[in-house]
């Protein structure tokens, strides 16, 4: 990618240099992005944004400072490098701050393989448009959907990263979408649901009228939502939301949490946080997937690793300056932004899948509650407690019965991992590849 955003972030370090930094990085995104929305047969919304985006990290001794801006003048460059070398010299030192050592640099990555961005025309606005007609339709077509909103959209990124100790890299990066919700029934006797489908390619997107008909099914397998019986039963968290439970896991192993103290597995390194069998596996080249990149936001090469290893908590997700707080080296999981520096996240995971489907699932656990959707949530990060709001249906003798909502869930995510059962039925083309979980024993509150 030797264009202007190699140039915007030679520019920057030389800036920096200038200006008295010790060491720095800089950061230079380019993109297109254009949706459109359509209700009740017309054209709701329809927009397109272009831009740049600059930013520059810069070091005084192990005192840090991030600037951003979106203008690529010379003037504003070295303006930039001076405001932020005189943030720096007035910032506490950190002696954890600093960039990667040379040796520990991403070197001759396969960025072929990852396939990142799709190599076919951008999509028109029309072509956007008739895309969301089209699933707002399939979706309308279903008896019982009183109103539907469907959009479309369409973005293309390019990032590069350059830093004084000679790194320099960059990708770019697309993603098609589209989406549908549907509503069933007139006032408060509404309900609603939705389908979205995201893929870096648009020949691998379902048709538009999969996705608009899959909404409005769901809407209206929930007319007639009643409040549930109170009282302790298991619960299924269905494949589309089961992936909160692993990401609240994966929250709690977070450098950045475990350094504050504030995480209910802080003291659980090497023992099981998950039933023997399950491993939670972290793999940032699978090709075509939102997750996927050849390096980390601080150069770091990527590659897989295991969070959770047949049960047992193997590690932290660490960026260069929590490894260097808690004596451990970087997982090479550092994500950023232009205005900020680095901190530590999570690309594609996938947890081990089960040998039963959810239908299996479904029949095991006889009277209990499937869940579909989330209404807020209360999650204590020191004790693991857990409260959330759900939506879904009420199951009797291993079938569901009826439809649900206005009602609450709690546990404690401890006990909730350790006893959780998985089905077989998770996406293996999303990000977080996460099946239907049960587990036992939540209370319940409805009526």
């Amino acid at each position: 990618m030797a264009d202007r955003l190699e140039a915007l972030t030679d520019a920057l370090l030389s800036a920096a240099r200038s200006a008295g930094a010790t060491a720095a990085d800089a950061m230079a995104l380019d993109g297109t992005a254009i949706s459109a929305d359509v209700r009740q047969g017309r054209l709701e919304q329809a927009e397109r944004a272009e831009g740049v985006e600059i930013g520059l990290r810069v070091f005084v001794g192990q005192r840090q400072a991030c600037v951003s801006a979106s203008d690529q003048s010379a003037r504003t460059i070295a303006d930039m490098a001076e405001r932020a070398v005189a943030m720096a010299r007035e910032a506490p030192e950190d002696d954890t701050a600093g960039l990667a050592d040379p040796s520990q640099l991403a070197k001759g990555w396969d960025l072929a393989s990852l396939e990142l961005t799709d190599p076919a025309e951008d999509p028109s606005a029309a072509a956007l448009e008739a895309g969301a007609r089209a699933a707002e339709a399939a979706a309308l077509a279903v008896k019982g959907v009183s109103q539907v909103e469907a959009g479309a959209a369409f973005s293309r990124r390019r990032l590069f990263l350059a830093a004084s100790n000679g790194f320099a890299g960059g990708y770019a990066r697309s993603s098609h979408s589209l989406s549908a919700m549907a509503i069933t029934g007139e006032g408060l006797a509404m309900e609603r649901d939705w389908a979205a489908e995201s893929r870096a390619w648009g020949a691998d997107m379902p048709s538009a009228e999969e996705i608009g008909g899959r909404a409005g099914d769901r809407a209206v397998a929930r007319a007639g939502a009643r409040r549930p019986k109170t009282g302790a039963y298991p619960v299924l968290f269905d494949e589309r939301i089961s992936s909160s439970l692993v990401g609240h896991l994966l929250s709690a192993v977070n450098g950045m949490s475990i350094v504050r103290g504030a995480s209910w597995l802080r003291d659980k390194l090497g023992q099981q946080v998950l039933p023997k069998g399950l491993s939670i596996t972290e793999d940032p080249t699978r090709p075509r997937l939102s997750g996927s990149r050849p390096f980390d936001g601080e150069g770091l090469p990527t590659g897989v690793r295991q969070i959770v290893a047949d049960g047992m908590l193997t590690g932290w997700t660490l960026d260069l300056s929590t490894g260097r707080r808690l004596g451990m080296q970087s997982t090479a999981s550092a994500s950023r932004n232009v205005s900020s520096p680095p901190a530590p996240g999570n690309g594609n995971i996938a947890l081990t899948q089960g040998a039963h489907s959810r239908e299996d699932l479904l029949s095991d656990m006889g009277t209990g509650l499937l869940v579909t959707g989330f209404i807020g949530a209360s999650i204590n990060p020191n004790t693991g407690d857990y409260s959330r709001g759900v939506s879904g249906f009420w199951v009797e003798k291993g079938e569901i019965a009826y439809p649900v909502n206005e009602c609450t869930i709690a546990g404690n995510l401890r006990d909730m991992l350790l006893a959780m059962v998985p089905a077989n039925d998770a996406r293996t083309h999303l990000s977080h590849v996460v099946p239907s979980l049960l587990v036992g024993g939540l209370t319940l509150a409805g009526e």
